[in-house]
């Protein structure tokens, strides 16, 4: 049963992120004068392109909050799998209280942000070389761009740029993980 346990977490964990990445792009086409650089991902979420980000980022939520709890199952690490399922719960509540919710939208994203990087930290121990290192070097970096977006130190990329470089990380490394849940067998270093 775990294996099974551990090919549906790896699947919605590919499929959460991958279809939140795609529906991103499609999202910033569609949002007239949208600049990847100077509008906050978030920005996405009201307007003409609203239904699709909010849709899309509260399933990304979904997929990692059920993930979670298949991989603790799986794994009984109960500190990697609380730390996924707020990072789901976050996903979750960018998507329901969007950026006109102001304080409530700010707090979601602050809990995505940070419990993703975290996750991706935490979650080196259950991977194998090399993609535990790819791990920990997304978390990192996705935490360094968070202090560096709070701090308003942009480095030459704008709100929106800083924004995505706490994002992408995190969501490539929950594609990578995925994919390592779907085809990994064997048994997991613990």
């Amino acid at each position: 049963m775990n294996d099974l346990y551990q090919k549906i977490a790896g699947t919605l964990l590919l499929l959460g992120a991958a279809q939140f990445v795609v529906a991103m792009v499609v999202a910033e086409a569609g949002y007239p004068g949208y600049s990847v650089a100077d509008n906050y991902i978030s920005d996405l979420g009201v307007g003409p392109t609203a239904l699709v980000f909010n849709t899309s980022v509260f399933l990304l939520g979904a997929a990692i909050l059920v993930s979670s709890y298949l991989i603790f199952r799986v794994f009984r690490k109960p500190t990697f799998s609380a730390l996924l399922a707020l990072t789901g719960v976050g996903a979750m509540g960018v998507g329901t209280f969007p950026e006109t919710y102001g304080s409530l939208h700010t707090a979601a994203s602050f809990v995505v942000f940070f419990f993703g990087a975290l996750s991706a930290i935490a979650s080196y121990t259950n991977q194998r070389h090399p993609l535990n290192y790819f791990s920990v070097a997304a978390g990192v970096i996705s935490l360094l761009a968070l202090i560096l977006l709070a701090s308003k130190q942009y480095i030459g990329l704008g709100p929106g740029g800083m924004e995505r470089i706490i994002a992408y990380p995190t969501l490539l490394w929950g594609i990578a993980l995925g994919g390592y849940l779907i085809g990994f067998t064997g048994k997991h270093e613990t």
